[in-house]
């Protein structure tokens, strides 16, 4: 007798995805009278931004879970941490979307003997220096062109520093515990086309449940921030360092459009828009829920603090060497 079928996450979520863009109108009603004006707008366009971004990070790692086996990555990576780190972060250029996708990669690159440190740039490093985001910043900044080989030096240079300062303070109890593998091949890994089906969908269910939460903490400061309040910040340049970096990581936007949101803030300083645009890929309110799922509360807690401090130095530090100045 054939096994009674049953839904799994990845069913309900898509039905659940399904019945949201068939009664899309009604639910738009419905949630502007419960909740502030423009929520609902921004709540649903960082989701829709974000999940062809997040469907594509899931399915590279689950074609790393099942086809790459761990002694690849021991032969490709340099041993020492000082050469491993950087490589990691130039790699971040291949992979051509947003910081919602490289989470669930840098897990299965660390589940498959990758060190966190080189993991973890490469984790920061890929929305921030991929191509299809260089593009978007040097059509959003052309009157600033400039500001394309800034974001690209400030993105890799603020991954390498935080690989190599996690490499020096990062410990193992500070991650979450990895599950046991079922399938396994000759290197004690999960191996094998049954490990991608599997381990697609439980990436993309634990990562979209945390994106819908940092989605919604986002659409709540973005509307409760008023629009004078920006013109007040522009006529500082420190105080509009600080709010930049502050709003990179509470509105929570999409690497690829990020640019164009930066590029609107005309009272702010070229350098504060720098930062917002360092700051914003590396960490965000999003990407701390989602990375408290994926890696463990323990190990968030700490690691958005140091990536935070380290991206406005560098925005700061790059902004004063390409741009000349605090204008």
């Amino acid at each position: 007798m054939r096994p009674r079928y049953q839904p799994g996450s990845l069913e309900i979520f898509g039905l659940i995805l399904l019945t949201a863009v068939l009664l899309r109108t009604q639910l738009a009603d419905l949630l502007t009278k419960v909740l502030p004006s423009g929520w609902a707008t921004v709540f649903v366009a960082i989701c829709v931004q974000a999940t062809p971004f997040l469907v594509l990070g899931v399915v590279v790692s689950g074609a790393i879970a099942a086809f790459v086996p761990a002694s690849f990555f021991a032969r490709v990576m340099p041993s020492s941490p000082v050469l491993a780190v950087p490589l990691a972060g130039v790699c971040g250029i291949a992979l051509p979307g947003c910081e919602c996708g490289s989470v669930p990669i840098a897990n299965r690159l660390i589940d498959r003997g990758v060190r966190p440190s080189a993991a973890l740039a490469f984790l920061l490093s890929a929305p921030a220096i991929n191509p299809i985001v260089l593009v978007a910043t040097a059509v959003a900044f052309q009157a600033e062109p400039s500001m394309v080989w800034a974001r690209l030096v400030a993105g890799l240079v603020t991954a390498v520093l935080v690989g190599w300062i996690w490499e020096r303070i990062g410990r193992p109890e500070w991650m979450k515990p990895k599950p046991r593998n079922r399938v396994t091949g000759a290197d004690g890994q999960e191996t094998g086309p049954a490990v991608f089906l599997p381990t697609v969908r439980g990436d993309f269910t634990q990562a979209a449940g945390f994106l819908v939460i940092g989605a919604a903490a986002a659409a709540t400061l973005n509307t409760l921030v008023p629009r004078e309040f920006m013109a007040h910040v522009g006529s500082s340049v420190f105080l509009s360092i600080l709010v930049m970096g502050a709003l990179a990581f509470f509105l929570a936007l999409c690497s690829e459009s990020d640019a164009f949101v930066a590029a609107s803030f005309s009272t702010i300083p070229v350098v504060g828009k720098l930062v917002f645009l360092t700051v914003g890929p590396a960490v965000d309110i999003k990407l701390f829920a989602m990375q408290s799922g994926t890696f463990g509360r323990r190990f968030a807690v700490r690691f958005a603090p140091v990536t935070f401090v380290v991206a406005v130095l560098v925005g700061v530090g790059t902004g004063l060497l390409f741009f000349g100045g605090w204008r």
